[in-house]
Parts: C-alpha cells; structure tokens; sequence
C-alpha cells in the first residue's frame, strides 16, 4: 500500500511548512501500518494552469506528479487556509486533476480514481478548516475518490492574525488525535477497496 501526499504550502522547500509538519502526523501513521508514503511540494514544482494531463508547456511538471499521484491507494491534500480557503496551489492541483475525471483505468471503463482513498489536512491562525475540507473533499469525491468518514485532521488558532501557528503551538493533542484517526480510517478503507 502506498500514500502520495501534496503539500499545497505556498512556501518552497526548505522553509518550514505547517501544512507539511501536521500532514506528517496522518503519514507517520500510516508508515506504522507498513504504508510507503511519498510527499510532494507543490510549491517546488512548476505547474501550469489547465485541466489536463499532459503538459501544458515545455517546464510543466504536472504530468510526472500525476504519475506518483496514481502509484497511490491512498492521497492526502494538506493545505493552509487563506482568506478562509484552501491555498491557490491546492486549487491549481485540483483543476490539474479535473482531467482524471475521463481517464480509465485498463478496462476502459473504470474511472481511473476508483478504488482510491482521499484524506485532508488544513491548518491555518484563523478559521475556514472545514470549508477548506469540504471544498477539497467535494472535488477529490467529482474526482472520483473514495472519502471515508473523518478523513481528515485540522489545526487553527482560531479568529485573527497572530504568531502562533501549528509549528509554534503547545495546543496539538486535538489535531494530533484526529490525525491519527484519520490515517486509520483512511487505510481500513483502501485495503477494503483492495
């Protein structure tokens, strides 16, 4: 079994991320359960706008990371909430992924995001977790990915700006929990769609 996870952050590697750091909590679970798991920041990557699979220009990296996004039973999104949403790269990545709606796998007639799980993670110092969630879960399930019940895990500061973040917090009991759930739930349904 295998999970791919997009780090939608808007930072590039090696800045910290936050989305990254509480995405680990789900994948470090999963790598308990004997799960590989494969971590892509989109932020290091040149993605081009479209709703295709193939690349749009000659820099577009968009079809590689579509390939390491099919390797995967399991998908998680993590992203930070800005103005209440989740990130213009989780965006861009979904509009890439609109493309997968008409792929099939082998058969022809299977869309090619059958019998794949979906997870989210959101964090962000003011709320909009679970538009960000929903906003997400609503186009991975168009996708065609399977949501199971609490496939995800948050963390925000609550209303208004402020330094404390998800790296800087003493408050990460709840988040951790949840995560941990969320990694179970998300790989007790992948081995069942298996």
């Amino acid at each position: 079994m295998h999970a791919t996870c997009l780090v939608c952050t808007l930072k590039r590697s090696p800045e910290p991320s936050n989305a990254e750091s509480l995405a680990e909590v789900v994948l470090a679970k999963l790598r308990e359960e004997g799960v590989t798991t494969d971590t892509i920041r989109l932020a290091d990557h040149q993605i081009d706008p479209g709703v295709v699979s193939e690349a749009v220009s000659d820099g577009d990296e968009w079809p590689a990371i579509r390939e390491r996004i099919l390797k995967a039973e399991i998908l998680l999104v993590a992203t930070p909430t800005w103005l209440g949403q989740p990130s213009s790269i989780s965006k861009r990545a979904l509009e890439r992924m609109d493309a997968l709606i008409s792929e099939t796998k082998e058969d022809g007639e299977t869309p090619i995001a059958y019998d794949r799980v979906a997870g989210v993670v959101v964090v962000g110092n003011e709320d909009g977790a679970h538009h960000c969630i929903a906003e997400i879960g609503g186009a991975l399930n168009d996708i065609g990915y399977t949501l199971p019940g609490q496939n995800w895990t948050y963390w925000n500061k609550g209303p208004g700006p402020g330094e404390e973040e998800w790296l800087t917090t003493d408050d990460k009991d709840w988040s951790i929990s949840t995560g941990e759930a969320c990694a179970k739930n998300l790989l007790r349904t992948a081995r069942a769609l298996q």
